[in-house]
């Protein structure tokens, strides 16, 4: 896509920071370095989030993520790792080209604080749910 920040950076039309490329994805340092080593990795094929991808292409993608994340973790000496994918506008994307960003942490005053808020569980609703999303083979 012609007005796409990632594909201009695939393209080599605006530099990035690369730690790891192939014949199908690219991971690069995010600009704005929430923890440091931040890192996105992206498909070289545009797809505008992961809604779009195929499970071939998921699987590329995501196949690459274990060794990159292993490397970010051993030569930062990071304690952990967050890896945060975003879909659509409400769930916080803001670049609609699929990214997965990988977050080092070092400890709890890193500068990233993800919550989730706890409820108590209502087993019945939660069964019946699940009943409804289920997706059989």
């Amino acid at each position: 896509m012609s007005d796409c920040i990632f594909c201009k950076i695939i393209a080599g039309e605006i530099p990035s920071s690369k730690v790891y490329e192939d014949d199908d994805v690219l991971a690069f340092l995010d600009i704005t370095q929430v923890t440091k080593g931040h890192t996105l990795l992206i498909p070289k094929k545009h797809y505008r989030n992961i809604l779009e991808m195929d499970a071939t292409s998921a699987s590329t993608l995501f196949a690459r993520l274990p060794k990159i994340a292993q490397q970010l973790k051993e030569k930062l000496g990071a304690n952990g790792l967050n890896i945060v994918n975003n879909n659509e506008e409400i769930a916080g994307q803001t670049i609609f080209h699929t990214h997965i960003h990988l977050l080092p942490r070092f400890d709890e005053t890193d500068g990233l604080n993800i919550e989730f808020t706890a409820h108590e569980p209502d087993f019945t609703a939660l069964a019946q749910l699940a009943n409804e999303l289920y997706i059989g083979e």
